[in-house]
Order: structure tokens, then C-alpha cells, then sequence
């Protein structure tokens, strides 16, 4: 039996979604973050960075969100979750999954965590570091803006839905409340994310997560 291990509205929304859209048997794991769960030596034996989310699958341990989405696209070929093998669209599937977590995620990152980058106690560089994550961000949602308007199509890579869209989704949650223009706001993202919203496995995962609106 899967289990994720997860906890509300972080990036294991994404493999939570993509299980939901997948229709197979999984259990979930609540992580307390409050309680530094995440930080156990328990959880550490999954996920030796102390990050959220980790996936077993039987004997198989996996962290990396990236990671797992590709682990159950692939051990689910049939459900078509991801472009053929060697193909131009599977390749650039990749192009985008890489690209979403190295560069929109952790932009994102920088973004909530600026302390991260900076010596302790030094509070104009964190609002610095802070005020040009935002700013990067934006610029990367229209790309992500772009992209669609492109080729036009429902879904992120075009006509079929796949395993980036719970990608975009959850990462263009995250800017929601930004002062700077949130993702909602982008004239092909916007109704985009609302077809992501309206799937029936994207409400359930929102109801099991105890998501309250704004929802993106």
C-alpha cells in the first residue's frame, strides 16, 4: 500500500493530488509541522533532510517531490499521467517538472523563508531578499502565463492533463496572497488554475487537507 506522508497545503499537495487523480489505493500520513513531526528521528529514517513530503510504495522509500510524481506516472504507464517515453512532448514534460521545482519552488522558498539566506538578526536583508523573490516570482508566473497562451490548450502541456498540473497548481497556490499580482490574476493562469480547482479529485483533496478559500 502507498502511503504519503504529508501535511496540509505544502508540496505534498502534489503527489496528494496526483494519487487522487490516479484512483489507487493510498493511505496519508499526517505530518504535524507544529510539533516539528517532520524532524523526528522516526521521519528521518524516510526523509533524512527533514522535508515534507516522503512516499513508501512497499519496500520503496522516496523523497523529492519531482521524484515521486515520476516514480507513479511511471509505475501507472496506463493512466497516461505523463507523454510516451522518447517522445518531444515527454521531454519537454520533463523540461517543465525540473523547472517547476528548481526554479519556481525555490524562488517560492526564498520567498517565505528569507531568513534562510542571511545572517541572524539582520532584518533589511531579509526584507531584501524577500522583496526580490517576489519579484522574481512574478516573472516566472508569466512564463508559466505564456506557456499557456502558447499553444492554447486546457491543460499545462496542452490538450492532456498530466502530472505538471498538479504542479502548477499547487505552487500558483502559494502566491495567493502575495501583495504583488498573485497568479489567479494572469489572464491565461487564471482560468486555468479555476479548471484545475473545478476537478473532482482537486475537491477532494482540498476537503481531506481542510483547505479554507482563498484556494488559489
Amino acid at each position: 500500500m502507498i502511503q504519503l506522508h504529508y501535511s496540509p497545503g505544502t508540496a505534498s499537495m502534489i503527489p496528494h493530488l496526483l494519487l487522487e487523480e490516479m484512483g489507487v489505493p493510498f493511505e496519508l500520513v499526517t505530518l504535524d509541522r507544529l510539533a516539528n513531526a517532520h524532524k523526528s528521528p522516526a521521519y528521518l529514517r524516510l526523509n533524512p533532510n527533514g522535508l515534507i513530503p516522503a512516499l513508501t510504495d512497499g519496500d520503496l522509500v522516496l523523497y523529492e517531490t519531482a521524484a515521486i510524481c515520476l516514480h507513479l506516472c511511471d509505475a501507472h504507464p496506463e493512466l497516461a499521467l505523463a507523454p510516451p517515453m522518447g517522445s518531444h512532448e515527454r521531454a519537454h514534460f520533463y523540461k517543465w517538472l525540473v523547472w517547476l521545482t528548481n526554479t519556481l519552488q525555490a524562488s517560492l522558498i526564498t520567498y517565505f523563508y528569507p531568513h534562510r539566506w542571511v545572517h541572524e538578526g539582520n532584518t533589511d536583508g531579509t526584507v531584501q531578499v524577500k522583496a526580490q523573490a517576489e519579484a522574481r516570482i512574478g516573472g516566472l508566473l508569466d512564463q508559466l502565463d505564456g506557456e499557456l497562451a502558447r499553444h492554447g490548450g486546457p491543460w499545462f502541456l496542452g490538450q492532456t492533463f498530466t502530472a505538471l498540473d498538479p504542479y502548477v497548481f499547487t505552487l500558483c497556490r502559494w502566491t495567493r496572497n502575495f501583495a504583488s499580482p498573485p497568479a489567479r490574476t494572469r489572464p491565461h493562469l487564471g482560468p486555468y488554475l479555476q479548471r484545475v480547482l473545478l476537478r473532482p479529485a482537486t475537491q477532494r483533496v482540498l476537503q481531506t487537507e481542510q483547505i479554507s478559500a482563498p484556494f488559489v
